[in-house]
C-alpha cells in the first residue's frame, strides 16, 4: 500500500461533472469579465500582479482522497516555497480502465471538501470537465497557458513512479514546461544509479523531497467501508461524510453505521 498509488497519469472524462453535493456555502467565484474559473475558484489569478510565484500540481484519481494525499502536499507546499497547491481529480483513468472507479463529480467533491480548509489549496476540474481522454501534457499545457510566465509549475509525483516518465505521452513537453517534486518515504534512497538512469531518459528537471511515511491508500481506504468500518483519522470528517451519505464503496451487509464519522 502507498500513500502515492494515485499520484500519476493525469487522463480525462466523458462529460462536464455535475454540481458537487454536500458543500454548503461553497461556490466559485465568478473572474472579473463574469467568465468562471479556468483553473481554480481560489488561484484564477495567480500571478496577474507580475510578482514570481510557485504553483503545485497534484493529480490522481483521489478514490477517496486520504489524508496521505493532503500531508504530501502540504510538505511540498513547505519545502519549496508554492504558494499554491491545486489538486486535480482525473476523469477517467486511462491506466484504470480494467476496473470500476467511482463517478467524477463525487471524486471531486470529496476533494474540494478535504481541501476547504486550507487556504493555500484548492481544486480544479479542469481534467474532468474536458470531454474525451486527456495526458498530462494536454493539463500541463492548459496551465502553462492560463498563467504567466512569472508562475513557476511543480508536478509533483511519486519518486518510485519517475523513472517511468520517458512513457508518458509528449514527456519531453511536460518537462519543458514544469518542474517535477519526486516524493520519497524515509528510509527510500535515491541513488546515484537511479538519477544517471533517470538523467539517461531525458531533460527532467527533479527535486526529491522525503515526506512524512503513511501507510494508507485509497483502495485500503475502500476495502474498509466495503467492509464496513471506519474511515476516522484517514481521511477528513467532512470526506468520511459525504462517503457515509453517499453510501459509496459500501459492500452487502456491512453495517452502514459503521462508515459514519461523528463530530
Amino acid at each position: 500500500m502507498r500513500v502515492f498509488d494515485e499520484i500519476r497519469g493525469l487522463v480525462e472524462a466523458d462529460g462536464p461533472a455535475a454540481p458537487p453535493d454536500g458543500l454548503a456555502g461553497w461556490a466559485p467565484e465568478a473572474a472579473s469579465d463574469g467568465v468562471p474559473p479556468v483553473v481554480s475558484a481560489r488561484f484564477d489569478d495567480l500571478g496577474a500582479d507580475g510578482a514570481p510565484a510557485r504553483l503545485g500540481i497534484m493529480g490522481g484519481t483521489f478514490d477517496p482522497i486520504h489524508i496521505g494525499h493532503l500531508a504530501c502536499a502540504e510538505q511540498a507546499r513547505e519545502a519549496f516555497g508554492l504558494d499554491a497547491v491545486v489538486f486535480i481529480p482525473t476523469g477517467v483513468p486511462a491506466f484504470k480502465r480494467d476496473r470500476a472507479v467511482t463517478p467524477a463529480p463525487d471524486r471531486l467533491a470529496m476533494c474540494r471538501l478535504a481541501v476547504l480548509p486550507n487556504r493555500h489549496f484548492d481544486v480544479s476540474s479542469l481534467e474532468i470537465d474536458r470531454p474525451g481522454v486527456t495526458y498530462a501534457v494536454d493539463t500541463v499545457r492548459a496551465l502553462r497557458a492560463h498563467f504567466p510566465a512569472n508562475v513557476e509549475l511543480f508536478f509533483i509525483t511519486g519518486a518510485d513512479s519517475i523513472l517511468s516518465i520517458a512513457r508518458w505521452r509528449e514527456s519531453a513537453a511536460v518537462a519543458s514546461l514544469t518542474r517535477f517534486i519526486a516524493v520519497t518515504r524515509p528510509g527510500y534512497v535515491v541513488t546515484d544509479a537511479f538519477k544517471a538512469e533517470l538523467a539517461s531518459l531525458g531533460d527532467y528537471d527533479v527535486s526529491y523531497l522525503e515526506v512524512t511515511a503513511l501507510a494508507i491508500s485509497s483502495s485500503a481506504l475502500r476495502e474498509r467501508v466495503h467492509d464496513g468500518f471506519s474511515l476516522r483519522y484517514l481521511t477528513t470528517l467532512p470526506v468520511c461524510d459525504y462517503i457515509y451519505r453517499h453510501g459509496l464503496y459500501r459492500g452487502p451487509g456491512a453495517a452502514p453505521f459503521a462508515t459514519a464519522c461523528p463530530q
